[in-house]
């Protein structure tokens, strides 16, 4: 790849792929680089730290989000430490992320979401999205052959950071998965099949998000939602936290614990000492 400034960029694309990052992964490191390059427009050997700290300020003035600027930063300092060798971050701040909770459904709001597609497969997205807590890149990506449906489990081959782990799957999926599988016109590898092989994960957030508005629910749902969701509740019913860890494929206890602050039953349970004078 080279950027409009004539610098080539396939040696960062050759170490990324060396290290295992995913294709999506090495599209982003190579647009951001490509998109800084861009704006210094000066030949990389002269680029230095007053330039970045530029840059990170012409992205907050195009008001992106303080994530996506981190993002684009740690594609940056990638290149130029490890490919170029060029030591130009020591005083570079990245941009406080917002702590955000994580968007969480009520078990009715599930059902409602579960009730409005109409077609079977898109329903069956919703169903495991919910019922396992897949990352909606693996649910798309989930082969018929990965999952155990007596025993009730599936693998997730190759999920973030290039690991396999095990997951649930619930008896109404597995009891839809067949019928699906049974009556589908097309034979597929993938559960999720399409022309191409799988459907992308844009169209299952077009899924999930045309079935919200179906449902009537009013709150912003997208796919990570019912992943925040499956994580609550079994949390809510007791489940122990490093299982629930486990089954998400979450590398630091941390990640899985902002759980802990939304799960809004556990909070009902808490008596005001103002009831107790």
């Amino acid at each position: 790849m080279r950027t409009k400034g004539g610098v080539v960029l396939d040696n960062l694309k050759t170490e990324l792929k060396i290290r295992g990052y995913s294709d999506a992964t090495i599209k982003s490191y190579l647009r951001h680089n490509n998109d800084f390059l861009s704006y210094v427009n000066k030949p990389v050997k002269g680029v230095n730290e007053q330039d970045v700290k530029k840059y990170i300020a012409h992205l907050m003035s195009k008001k992106h989000k303080p994530a996506s600027i981190n993002l684009a930063l740690s594609s940056i300092k990638f290149y130029f430490t490890n490919i170029l060798k060029k030591n130009i971050f020591t005083e570079v701040k990245a941009p406080k992320i917002e702590k955000k909770l994580p968007t969480v459904l009520t078990k009715l709001e599930i059902r409602q979401l579960l009730d409005a597609p109409k077609n079977t497969k898109h329903r069956l997205l919703i169903e495991l999205l919910y019922s396992s807590g897949l990352r909606v890149s693996e649910a798309v990506k989930l082969k018929v052959n990965d999952l155990d449906l007596h025993e009730k489990m599936g693998i997730v081959r190759s999920g973030k950071g290039k690991k396999d782990r095990n997951i649930i799957l619930s008896n109404g999926f597995i009891g839809n998965l067949k019928n699906y599988l049974k009556n589908r016109k097309h034979d597929s590898d993938y559960i999720f099949n399409s022309y191409k092989g799988h459907i992308t994960t844009r169209m299952a957030q077009k899924i999930v998000n045309e079935a919200a508005v179906e449902s009537g629910i009013k709150k912003r749902i997208f796919c990570h939602a019912l992943r925040s969701s499956f994580a609550t509740h079994l949390l809510e019913t007791g489940t122990d936290i490093r299982i629930i860890q486990e089954l998400l494929g979450h590398s630091d206890i941390s990640t899985t614990q902002r759980y802990t602050k939304v799960s809004t039953e556990q909070l009902k349970k808490v008596q005001s000492p103002m009831d107790n004078l």
